[in-house]
């Protein structure tokens, strides 16, 4: 079983995903810099985020994630 991400870091990360679509890929390196710039939160916080974002662009899920809740 995998490990389950609190509702902070999903949700955090969708709204970041809305903004900042573009400057995001597949390498966690590159995903933690950027959050750097965007965001002013703790250092986990902002590793998981990155590590979310990251495996979201590796399932290339980012786009059927934003269409999915653009409704919501």
């Amino acid at each position: 079983m995998g490990r389950v991400r609190g509702k902070l870091v999903r949700n955090a990360s969708l709204d970041i995903l809305k903004l900042y679509k573009g400057r995001f890929t597949d390498d966690y390196a590159a995903n933690k810099q950027v959050l750097n710039e965007v965001i002013t939160s703790s250092k986990r916080v902002r590793n998981k985020i990155a590590g979310y974002i990251t495996k979201l662009a590796k399932d290339k899920k980012i786009e059927e994630l934003l269409i999915a809740n653009s409704t919501k």
